[in-house]
């Protein structure tokens, strides 16, 4: 892929769409590209979130350990980004990230995702705006979780 077919991949995504295309093209330059065959394990549960990846072709499953196996959660499409939590809280990845086609990434190191986020602070309140919806939408999962479970268990007593 070139320079310029990253610069306009990354525009496609909503955190960079109003960031000036110099700045998304030095963005595109410090990235590294990177391809996956299906199967292939972006990273895993628990690694050092070290960079965060932005999907330009194919899909990806996140999966998450559990005491019976591992669970698909999601899956990730064209244009979504995957990582950032690692490396904006500085903890371990909460999952782990599997192509479930062939898939091509552009991977965003922490430090140029920082850079990025300093220079730019619309880049934060997209972030934020993303990671508050995100937030909603899993507490909405796990009220119905909760809710279904306590059904069950007043049905079965």
């Amino acid at each position: 892929m070139t320079l310029q077919k990253d610069v306009e991949a990354l525009r496609n995504i909503a955190l960079f769409r109003k960031i000036e295309p110099a700045k998304l093209k030095l963005l595109a330059f410090t990235s590294e590209h990177l391809e996956f065959m299906p199967g292939e394990t972006l990273f895993r549960q628990g690694d050092v979130g070290d960079a965060a990846y932005i999907l330009l072709e194919g899909d990806a499953d996140v999966m998450v350990e559990t005491p019976n196996g591992d669970l698909k959660v999601a899956t990730l499409h064209q244009n979504d980004i995957v990582g950032e939590i690692a490396i904006l809280c500085d903890v371990p990845r909460t999952a782990s990230v599997v192509a479930a086609s062939q898939l091509v990434t552009l991977r965003v190191s922490k430090d140029g995702f920082f850079n990025l986020v300093t220079q730019f602070p619309q880049v934060g309140v997209e972030i934020m705006h993303e990671l508050a919806s995100r937030l909603h939408h899993t507490t909405q999962q796990l009220g119905d979780a909760t809710a279904r479970l306590r059904t069950m268990q007043t049905g079965a007593g």
